[in-house]
């Protein structure tokens, strides 16, 4: 049945609206479907919205950028989606990020993490939340602001990249290597190469979506 005619009176009228609402419905899921993102998000509902609001773009909040660069660490030999689920249990546990109040934690505190199921259970891995807490501090005593030397590796301007594919995305840089090593030398744990280009990537120092992705730098 045409559309015209289907917005022609009929003698039941229910089911020709509702085949009107059908074919709207119909026009909405391929719209979805011609939508082109990178190929590493997949089908699962909580990868979209990460992908779609959240990774590759700027974020210059040094407490956010803070929670991120412990995250990313708690994924070291595990997918992203293990720790993005497990994100809000993270919040609650590590006092939503705020570094002051981590750093006053106590190995009994992370005894009770180990309980926690909603946690990566690895003892090692919660402890580096704690160091990397007190790291922060101690460069914010010395006078430095975390966003601000973040960003200073790229020289404070997202770099965006040309991605025709994902095999043209490294799985680290010089800019990441520099950041891994002045990350070691202040105290954090956990901040290896990859791990620092990870974070990079995701916080939008760097924008490595791929070039016909809806959520690529124009």
């Amino acid at each position: 049945m045409k559309l015209t005619e289907a917005m022609t009176p009929t003698k039941h009228p229910r089911s020709t609206w509702l085949g009107i609402y059908q074919n709207v419905l119909f026009c909405q899921v391929l719209n979805m479907q011609q939508i082109t993102r990178c190929p590493w998000v997949g089908e699962q509902p909580i990868y979209i919205d990460y992908h779609d609001k959240e990774w590759g773009k700027p974020e210059f909040d040094s407490q956010k950028l803070f929670e991120k660069i412990c995250l990313e660490g708690q994924q070291a030999g595990l997918s992203w989606i293990t720790v993005l689920k497990k994100r809000e249990s993270y919040r609650v546990a590590f006092h939503q990020f705020d570094p002051k109040k981590i750093a006053t934690m106590t190995a009994l505190d992370i005894d009770d993490c180990m309980k926690n199921a909603g946690l990566i259970r690895h003892r090692a891995k919660l402890e580096a939340i704690v160091k990397n807490a007190k790291a922060y501090l101690e460069m914010e005593k010395c006078g430095e602001n975390f966003s601000d030397f973040i960003w200073s590796f790229v020289n404070h301007k997202p770099i965006v990249n040309d991605v025709p594919d994902l095999r043209t995305v490294p799985a680290k840089t010089e800019a990441s290597k520099a950041l891994s090593k002045a990350l070691k030398k202040r105290g954090f744990v956990f901040v290896g190469e990859t791990t620092c280009y990870a974070f990079m990537q995701s916080m939008g120092l760097v924008d490595d979506h791929l070039n016909d992705c809806p959520c690529k730098t124009r």
